[in-house]
């Protein structure tokens, strides 16, 4: 079903990635607007998150799942423009989010029905769009697999990432004892302290593991949120407490060249990982479910609030991943397309601006 008062467009701008590399490699494009199926509903984009994966995508470290598009993009907001045969939950003009398994850098998506959300009360559609995959992953890693609990300790490595700002806040947002975070300069330390950080190490001129053990007067934390790997791997042993959990969800140095497994043997640790893209529809469904009851409340009540960094035009993407890969960002990077309202498009510059 769409709305025949007005028609949609054959054609959309995208984003591809012409050939594995750095951000040049992200190029606009012309594509053909994609066509929901039974369960979806098309989305006209008003923005886009951009997020780990999609750097690992870029670089060819990442390929999307069987039957996903091969635009970078992995979490979306706009308005729904057409809807399939199935859909029972939206109606054309509602405003949502959704997590989506690729597509998101285009100007037009098609997203299932069970893996989008009627955007929360408060939220602009740049703060909407910096929700779902990196909410998400948190609340799969941090509380369903990590299974963290109030009066816990935990220790968040990549502080000032979009994972790193919401596991702060939910950290907090749900009764953690401490909150440990690691930072790359003294803005990220000050913003991570901000969201509820009680100990914000900066990894470029601190041991983190000397830095854990003293705050914690040697009992190490219960649980640890890694996106980075690589050496950190061994070293989140040695900071873990006794029967501590360790979450990878990134890899951004690589493997664990050497590692001595048996720090692992005698805390009795746990260490787990998983990705959230490749879960199926219904698997992601019922991680939204818990979301909406346990987090969309924290939001309404402005609580918990996705931190936008910094706005760029969808066909300045690749400006977009050079920030990205700096580092230097605080919370999360966003595109805006030609949809986005007049006072979204001209926050871009004044986001720039603020930002340099």
């Amino acid at each position: 079903m769409i709305d025949d008062a007005n028609p949609l467009p054959t054609h959309m701008t995208a984003i591809e990635i012409v050939r594995p590399g750095g951000p040049d490699v992200l190029v606009p494009a012309t594509r053909a607007v994609p066509v929901p199926g039974p369960g979806d509903v098309l989305i006209r984009i008003h923005a886009a998150g951009v997020n780990g994966p999609d750097v690992f995508q870029r670089k060819g470290l990442y390929d999307p799942p069987p039957g996903a598009s091969d635009i970078p993009g992995l979490e979306i907001a706009g308005e729904v423009v057409a809807i399939g045969r199935d859909v029972t939950r939206f109606v054309v003009g509602d405003r949502v989010c959704a997590l989506i398994p690729g597509g998101g850098y285009a100007e037009y998506a098609v997203a299932n029905e069970s893996n989008t959300l009627a955007i929360p009360d408060g939220l602009g559609m740049a703060e909407a769009a910096a929700l779902p995959e990196t909410f998400m992953t948190v609340w799969l890693n941090l509380f369903q697999r990590g299974r963290f609990a109030a009066g816990e300790s935990v220790l968040i490595h990549g502080g000032a990432s979009g994972i790193g700002t919401t596991a702060t806040m939910l950290a907090k947002a749900f009764g953690a004892a401490t909150i440990i975070t690691t930072v790359g300069s003294d803005a990220q330390r000050d913003a991570s302290m901000r969201l509820g950080a009680d100990l914000a190490i900066d990894y470029r001129s601190e041991d983190f593991v000397e830095a854990v053990a003293r705050f914690t007067g040697g009992k190490g934390v219960d649980v640890i949120v890694d996106i980075i790997a690589g050496d950190y791997v061994a070293r989140n042993f040695a900071a873990a407490a006794m029967n501590g959990r360790i979450v990878q969800i990134g890899v951004i140095n690589g493997p664990a060249k050497e590692l001595d497994l048996f720090p692992m043997l005698t805390k009795r640790l746990t260490h787990i990982g998983s990705t959230l893209r490749s879960r199926t529809y219904g698997e992601k469904a019922q991680i939204i479910r818990e979301l909406e009851e346990a987090v969309w409340p924290l939001i309404r009540q402005g609580t918990v609030k996705p931190q936008v960094y910094r706005l760029f035009d969808l066909r300045d993407a690749r400006a977009a991943h050079e920030l990205m890969d700096s580092g230097r960002h605080i919370g999360k990077i966003v595109l805006v397309t030609p949809a986005a309202d007049h006072a979204l498009r001209a926050a871009i510059d004044a986001n720039a601006k603020h930002s340099t």
